[in-house]
């Protein structure tokens, strides 16, 4: 039986149920590739909640459960080059952050959805940088990312097209991916206490959902290296592209009638 206690009057339990399955899908992604946990979960579960409550919800269970994977990380991670990107971070992360604490839910859903759909896009086209690495670059790159983390936790394409544009192995490409949302997700905590969006509600539900999107992360890491990347990736983007289409605030009539 679910625990009512941790379920936010504004959520309700079948709202609870569908986020703790949306939170397995997105965190096997998140444990396979390194990334795309927020490119499924923001647009459905902020169909449900509050995009308020939803983003600080992930940034939460992500920060603890994504924890295992930096050990590892850290290891085989181009630390010096991932340090200059975190930097951009710093400054994008609270800008990010401003604008969520300022819009009303429903312009946020719509922003959501539109970035996401964008940054499908730019995975799908296979697009990479494939230039020299320049100081500017880097920290703009991570600027950006920290800016769309702040904004809803999607801050993994602009990071993922620069590094799988390096000429790194996939390993270390993967392991700075990981290490930079460590840094990121810090930063993200730090500025959603700040601006009142850790809030009781918010670590409630992640007590819920928590164990559930671990359970997600643990099976997707399982999978890195046993699995076919093409294969998977394909389907991530599909859930991805769903994720968009049903979580549009335009359907709510119709998919989430009463």
């Amino acid at each position: 039986m679910m625990p009512l206690g941790l379920v936010p009057a504004e959520v309700g339990i079948r709202a609870a149920i569908g986020i703790c399955a949306i939170a397995f899908l997105s965190g096997t992604a998140r444990g396979f590739s390194g990334f795309g946990s927020a490119l499924i979960f923001m647009p459905l579960a902020s169909s449900m909640a509050p995009p308020r409550l939803v983003a600080a919800l992930l940034l939460i269970i992500d920060f603890i459960a994504a924890a295992p994977l930096i050990p590892n990380a850290w290891k085989h991670g181009d630390r010096k080059a991932t340090a200059i990107i975190v930097t951009g971070a710093l400054v994008g992360v609270p800008v990010g952050t401003y604008f969520l604490t300022r819009l009303d839910p429903v312009s946020t859903r719509w922003i959501i959805s539109a970035f996401v759909a964008a940054l499908l896009v730019l995975l799908l086209s296979g697009w990479r940088y494939r230039g020299k690495d320049h100081l500017a670059l880097s920290i703009g790159i991570g600027g950006l990312s920290g800016f769309c983390s702040g904004l809803a936790q999607t801050g993994g394409p602009p990071i993922v097209g620069y590094w799988l544009g390096r000429p790194v192995k996939a390993e270390i490409a993967r392991a700075n991916i990981v290490l930079f949302f460590a840094a990121s997700d810090f930063f993200s905590l730090a500025s959603y206490v700040l601006a009142g969006l850790i809030n009781l509600d918010a670590i409630r539900l992640s007590l819920l959902v928590g164990p559930v999107y671990a359970i997600g992360v643990a099976f997707g890491a399982l999978l890195f290296g046993r699995a076919s990347q093409d294969v998977f990736r394909a389907i991530c983007y599909v859930l991805i592209a769903l994720a968009v289409i049903v979580g549009l605030p335009i359907l709510d009539g119709v998919l989430r009638h009463g």
